[in-house]
């Protein structure tokens, strides 16, 4: 396949070399790269903590192969393929931080790690999609939830050593991939979260972050999302760097979204409000409204909707949002890719619904956890089961963001 044009921004859009306007539409590859306990159907507990009981159950070495063939194996070349068959001209990569840099040995590059990010970015480039690079877990964590791959105690604003290995990495990716046009971008920081009063050390510590990427590399747009999980903008003003996009996520109503809620249909009423495409493309309008004063881009990272079986207005939620994006003129990537099927929060487009052992929906022990008294026994049948064939792909929900694709 032919080379991929830069992007980059110009004004409120995003344009390729030839100045052709560039609507950025596709999927995140969540859990792959930075693993969440509900993707593989257990408890939200840290993927450092998951990994270190793992290695307490089973010694380093298994842990290790763990990892490997996990990387290895949930997503491959043929799940690029496929979502650029889709007709996405975007990916997504969260990315633990610790897929580049060992948590015990400071500014020590994770080789093995390397290869795995070169490796799907290789795939976008030779299949003709753009992918983004999205910083899921800085060290010490940016917030307190398990995404950040936090205990619940976040150690990164507050912390000079966290921030400056955080610099440090961002100097070296962009020096690695500054010639690499298959990548719109980069998403320097997934969900910050700061006291309102303390958001300049969110805006100053991007302004840090631009300078070490400029360093090497002129070309890609980076992508700083808001505080407060992406939902906050207006304190980071006009961007001091031409090339630069704002990054928003959107699951409102999360009771309905995340199924906090039990037997909650969409339209609904919830937070003492009713939820209908009228109430979405109000709050898309004042977003909206925000980046053409100062004059930016914005994509939606994630927005996506627990399933349960298109029974709770699953699909008239997607539709309405897709439908407000294409209004505005907004980029963005839905939430996400694959799960092991789960309850509550986002599901993946694919799903997985059979109930094997280290699934077990049954409990007492469920999900992921499984694994520390599975792993090595039954690694054949579980590293087979993370293949994307042996999940069920969700028609429903994927015709719907065919339309918009």
């Amino acid at each position: 396949m032919g080379r991929l044009p830069f992007l980059k921004v110009k004004g409120t859009r995003i344009v390729d070399e030839s100045g052709k306007p560039v609507i950025l539409k596709g999927v995140a590859l969540g859990g792959w790269l930075m693993m969440e306990g509900y993707m593989l159907s257990g408890r939200n507990i840290p993927e450092r903590d998951f990994k270190s009981a793992l290695a307490k159950a089973q010694g380093p070495a298994a842990m290790e192969d763990f990892t490997r063939s996990f990387r290895e194996t949930f997503i491959r070349e043929d799940d690029i393929r496929t979502i650029k068959a889709w007709g996405a001209n975007c990916i997504r990569i969260p990315f633990n931080y610790r897929v580049l840099e060992f948590e015990d040995r400071p500014f020590s590059l994770n080789e093995e790690g390397l290869r795995c990010l070169d490796n799907v970015i290789r795939w976008c480039r030779k299949h003709s999609i753009y992918c983004i690079l999205d910083m899921h877990a800085a060290p010490g964590a940016q917030n307190e939830d398990w995404h950040s791959d936090c205990s619940g105690k976040p150690e990164f604003f507050n912390n000079d050593f966290n921030k400056d290995r955080y610099l440090r990495l961002w100097h070296f990716i962009a020096e690695h991939y500054k010639d690499e046009s298959a990548i719109a971008g980069f998403d320097i920081l997934n969900e910050p979260v700061v006291p309102f009063d303390k958001e300049g050390e969110v805006r100053d510590l991007y302004e840090r972050a631009t300078k070490e990427i400029r360093d090497s590399d002129k070309s890609h747009i980076i992508f700083l999302e808001g505080n407060f999980w992406g939902q906050r903008l207006k304190f980071l003003g006009k961007p001091k760097d031409k090339n630069t996009a704002y990054s928003i996520h959107a699951y409102p109503p999360a009771d309905f979204t995340f199924n906090w809620e039990l037997d909650l249909a969409y339209p609904c009423r919830a937070y003492g409000l009713r939820w209908n495409k009228t109430r979405l493309s109000l709050l898309a309008k004042q977003y909206a409204a925000h980046m053409e004063r100062i004059g930016a881009p914005l994509y939606v990272g994630e927005f996506g909707v627990n399933w349960r079986g298109g029974h709770y207005g699953e699909l008239k939620w997607t539709s309405d949002m897709l439908s407000v994006f294409r209004k505005y003129g907004f980029h963005w990537t839905y939430w996400t890719y694959k799960t092991v099927a789960n309850p509550v929060f986002p599901d993946g487009i694919y799903r997985y619904v059979k109930n094997a052992a280290w699934v077990n929906r049954k409990g007492p022990v469920t999900g992921w956890e499984n694994f520390y008294t599975l792993w090595p026994k039954e690694k054949g049948k579980i590293i087979y089961s993370w293949r994307t064939e042996n999940f069920s792909r969700n028609e429903k929900l994927l015709s719907v963001l065919k339309r918009y694709f």
